[in-house]
């Protein structure tokens, strides 16, 4: 450590709501998706959330729940906060809540239902993710308990059930990246490639009564070597004397009939019509158990018939081949989030678009990113021709006790339910090295079962920056059909193996700002930046050397990204989905010499990105402000303006005078933009955050506000004192200049003073210093930090005895 990095801190069922669908509204947020407006406590995502295993009878339980927010390990609270919009995430806009949910703490939610049992059947209440740990009552008594914030899960409630009244309980625990399962992209203090945390329920609940033997899950296996669909089911219950009768359709003309053993089967297709991105046709299914030729249970389903493999091409380059033709997989990297609802989207339809817009663009090849998304994701997938490139969670990056059995197991289960999926045609085991471990044995474990897919054992064990390698790692894609590599943000190749193809798992990540569409205009960042229009040129010239490494072997790309996310502005689409950077026609035009596509969704559409001289329009409104002007929104633009132009002294200077008009009681993008703007202690924000920290409501978190507070008082009070060649510090006089900002200069002060003795290994002075740092503010820093601060204190101690 050093003094320059002193500052960085780190349905049919009766079953009815007891209470009414009111007390709901979208909070405040920077900006919003067109579909938000749509979402009301009454329509919160209404469609049937497992399209390949539908029944007709179910019950939607998303709209109005009670919620709590308590101590972690705090009974069931006797009175809730209020409602909370189910399924949209507690952090988000649409719950209406939009809180954060901390380690220490524990979610509840509440709901009453009325429900009328039938005779010989069972009750089901199912989830389709809850994040992170979830605990489940009905009428007081325990019914489940499931870990894991990514996949789905059922509990069977009849016994706890009585005619009538029900009341359902759940309990959430998510400790984000404090925990033991996989987080994804979630931080509890998002920056740069980390986002927001989407904690608790955020995929559809609801019920389903079914016959005590029914139909738990099936396999749909696709064979068009062989011009058959193999299908096996999962049943619950007695099974004996049970089989399943399988049809299959076109449109509506029946086209397949077989009655098959519960453990599999093989359903004839006679010339099947194969799935692929220019014809994604999928045969509608239709499964009925049966006992003595009697109906039990019936699902709806479907199945695309296709083939992934590795083969050579012409050229004996080893390609992605898809029914047994090769396909250049030309993708991007999607991460799933959106402004309004975080990890869930506001509607079907939104839902629906994103992958609409990506094939828009001319992509056949979506990689979803660190993130499982709710099955309808997937059906619309299959249902729109697009090859996906499957991530599982990575596992917490520092592997602690318990995270290799809990990735194991949440990869497992995102196997299991994501298995019939068409248009799944990889997994990918893991990501830049986050948290790897046994790659070998997993990239063959994978293999085996799922056999049917490809496995990418480590997308990015190689990073280039600028041609250079920033990380490489050891193992080096044992067992993988593909080896891959990250660049960014040019274009390169990857090494070349037997039988493996060469990908390159992401590149690109152009920062392109569009004032207006922001969800922080003043961290936005891109790996490089350019403005509007010099975007295309520069897009276009990625893909010419695409091209040329396709002839060089290269079988597959991942752009990084389709979408904006936060504050990384990488996207060619901005985070709320309203302005596309390059039009549609024209990237599928440069995207097509790769893709080879020739079909595209229609209707999808955003508007084109202006592309005049962001420059020359913040000249123009400079001079407004030299001028005099000086109303609050015009400063915010004006801001926003400067940002995007490069102007620092600008963006300084307007920020000052814009935070200096607000008034409180501030909204959350106030607060945010006084947080990311505030560098001294004479600026006015400074103000603010110190208040902050006395507001036990306030919008922000209490150690976001003290780490801003302790780097400002850091850079612009110490720093200049702790730098090299400014002689010998003056810890007294010091000591008294940040004194009048409290705790967090105490703790800033403390923690300098603790590293610069460490850095000049005089112990005799650090020891005591130490000491008293780590007493009052050892909980603050990391636990690799605290042990190595720890073990020098008592080494001096032991030295001076």
């Amino acid at each position: 450590m050093n003094a320059k990095l002193l500052g960085i801190i780190a349905g049919c069922l009766s079953i009815t709501s007891l209470y009414g669908q009111q007390d709901w509204q979208l909070q405040s947020v920077p900006i919003q998706s067109r579909w938000a407006k749509e979402v009301s406590a009454d329509n919160a995502l209404p469609e049937y959330p497992r399209p390949q295993m539908q029944r007709k009878e179910w019950q939607n339980l998303n709209g109005l729940w009670e919620y709590a927010i308590t101590g972690k390990a705090a009974p069931q609270p006797a009175t809730f906060n209020g409602r909370i919009l189910v399924p949209y995430p507690l952090e988000s806009a649409l719950s209406g809540v939009k809180k954060s949910l901390q380690p220490t703490q524990a979610l509840w939610y509440r709901k009453a239902v009325n429900i009328t049992r039938k005779q010989g059947q069972v009750t089901m209440l199912n989830f389709g993710a809850v994040d992170n740990e979830t605990t489940v009552f009905v009428n007081g008594k325990e019914v489940g308990h499931h870990q894991g914030g990514y996949t789905a899960f059922s509990f069977d409630i009849s016994a706890s059930l009585r005619d009538g009244d029900n009341e359902i309980i759940v309990k959430v625990l998510d400790p984000t990246e404090q925990g033991t399962y996989p987080h994804g992209k979630q931080v509890l203090n998002p920056q740069n490639i980390y986002y927001t945390p989407s904690s608790g329920i955020w995929q559809t609940v609801w019920l389903e009564q079914l016959p005590s033997t029914h139909i738990e899950s099936i396999r749909l296996t696709p064979d068009i070597d062989q011009q058959r669909l193999n299908i096996a089911a999962v049943v619950t219950g007695d099974v004996s004397g049970y089989s399943i009768q399988a049809e299959a359709f076109k449109g509506s003309e029946k086209v397949a009939l077989a009655k098959l053993p519960l453990k599999g089967g093989a359903l004839k297709l006679p010339s099947p019509r194969l799935w692929s991105p220019e014809d994604p046709f999928l045969y509608q299914l239709k499964l009925t158990l049966l006992k003595d030729n009697k109906i039990i249970d019936e699902v709806q389903s479907y199945a695309g018939m296709r083939k992934v493999a590795i083969a050579k091409d012409g050229k004996g380059f080893d390609r992605i081949f898809l029914n047994n033709k090769y396909i250049y997989n030309l993708g991007t990297l999607d991460q799933g989030f959106w402004p309004d609802g975080l990890m869930t989207a506001p509607t079907d339809e939104a839902l629906a678009f994103d992958i609409k817009a990506i094939k828009a663009m001319g992509f056949n090849t979506i990689r979803k990113h660190i993130k499982i998304e709710p099955q309808r994701w997937y059906y619309h997938a299959d249902k729109e021709g697009i090859l996906v490139w499957q991530d599982f969670v990575n596992p917490n990056q520092g592997l602690p006790e318990g995270a290799k059995e809990a990735f194991e197991k949440q990869a497992t289960e995102t196997m299991e339910q994501l298995y019939d999926h068409p248009s799944i045609i990889c997994w990918v085991l893991f990501n830049e090295q986050w948290g790897s471990f046994d790659q070998a044995r997993l990239t063959e474990w994978v293999k085996k079962a799922d056999p049917g897919r490809l496995v990418n054992g480590h997308s990015g064990d190689y990073i280039y920056i600028d041609g250079k390698v920033r990380k490489q790692a050891k193992e080096n894609w044992p067992h993988s059909d593909m080896v891959d590599v990250h660049s960014y943000p040019d274009p390169m190749n990857a090494p070349a193996m037997a039988g493996k193809a060469r990908i390159l798992g992401e590149y690109g990540g152009i920062g392109t700002f569009i004032p207006g569409h922001q969800w922080s205009p003043s961290s936005g960042w891109g790996y490089i930046q350019v403005t509007p229009a010099s975007l295309k040129n520069k897009y276009t010239i990625m893909m010419q050397n695409l091209r040329m490494l396709e002839k060089e072997g290269l079988a597959g790309s991942i752009y990084t990204q389709p979408f904006d996310v936060e504050g990384e502005e990488n996207g060619l689409i901005t985070y709320d989905r309203e302005v596309i950077k390059v039009p549609f026609e024209q990237m599928r035009k440069i995207n097509g010499t790769l893709s080879g596509l020739k079909t595209f969704p229609d209707e999808v559409t955003a508007a084109d990105a202006d592309l005049s001289d962001p420059l020359e329009k913040y000249s123009t409104m400079l001079e407004a402000y030299v001028g005099g002007q000086r109303e609050p929104q015009f400063l915010r633009e004006l801001s926003a303006a400067a940002a995007q132009a490069g102007d620092k002294a600008g963006l300084a200077r307007i920020s000052k005078d814009y935070i200096a008009s607000l008034k409180p009681p501030y909204n959350e993008e106030q607060l945010s933009f006084i947080l990311q703007n505030t560098n001294a202690v004479s600026d006015p924000g400074f103000g603010v955050l110190q208040s902050q920290l006395q507001d036990s409501s306030a919008y922000l978190k209490p150690r976001e506000v003290t780490v801003k507070m302790m780097n400002t008082i850091f850079n612009d009070l110490m720093a200049p004192s702790l730098a090299e060649g400014a002689g010998e510090v003056n810890w007294d006089s010091l000591e008294q200049r940040v004194k009048p900002y409290g705790k967090p200069a105490d703790e800033i002060f403390l923690r300098a003073k603790t590293i610069y003795f460490y850095n000049k290994q005089d112990w005799q002075q650090y020891a005591p210093v130490a000491t008293v740092y780590l007493e009052k503010y050892g909980q603050n820093i990391p636990k690799n930090e605290r042990e190595t601060f720890q073990t020098a204190v008592a080494n001096a101690t032991k030295n001076s005895n």
